[in-house]
């Protein structure tokens, strides 16, 4: 399969202006011909990442592949729960899934790799507390500190309270959420009842 110097050169521009990262259907749109995609592949200036997600190989290894990945393929995802507490160290559990909301009319998404646990939100619970963090150059949206306390407890039944109770006292003692902020976000996850005991404990402690 021949692809000339001169379109390998573009297409590298093109990842390049795209932070090293892009889908097959990005790619496409951006006059990139599968032709060329697969050529780059097989001779190493490519790597892939997952079905459909490549990366320019002199890019350098992702710090985050797994929220990298998420982030280009499912673009409405916010991740949350243990995976946003993850990544503002705030907890000692290690995720074995990517924990991602999505609105409750969204399709399920289908990737190969990472693992996800999708959780669905609504409402204010869905669009507040969104934060953009750049990872690895790649824009993806995830729980502030404060917000990902309250939704620890409202989804407490499913990934344990003892995660919830870690990630709040985590975030009160290490300076990451504030009370003020907390209950805020208790508030629209109705949870505040559940927390507050909690929140009066590590106060008085």
């Amino acid at each position: 399969m021949y692809v000339s110097d001169e379109k390998i050169e573009e297409a590298i521009n093109v990842f390049k202006q795209q932070n090293g990262v892009l889908r097959m259907s990005e790619a496409l749109d951006k006059g990139i011909y599968r032709r060329t995609l697969y050529h780059m592949l097989e001779h190493g200036y490519i790597t892939k990442l997952e079905r459909g997600v490549y990366k320019l190989k002199d890019k350098g290894p992702l710090s985050n592949p797994d929220l990298a990945i998420v982030a280009t393929k499912i673009p409405k995802a916010r991740v949350c729960l243990v995976s946003a507490l993850d990544f503002h160290e705030m907890t000692t559990e290690i995720p074995h899934s990517v924990h991602i909301a999505l609105p409750r009319t969204s399709r399920d998404p289908k990737l190969d790799y990472p693992p996800l646990s999708v959780y669905r939100f609504s409402g204010k619970s869905l669009t507040e507390g969104v934060k953009e963090y750049e990872i690895d150059n790649i824009k993806v949206q995830l729980y502030s500190p404060a917000k990902t306390i309250a939704d620890c407890f409202k989804f407490r039944n499913k990934i344990g309270q003892d995660i919830a109770i870690e990630a709040l006292e985590r975030g009160v003692k290490e300076g990451k959420a504030s009370y003020k902020d907390i209950l805020h976000y208790a508030e629209i996850c109705r949870v505040k009842t559940v927390i507050k005991p909690y929140m009066e404990s590590i106060a008085n402690g």
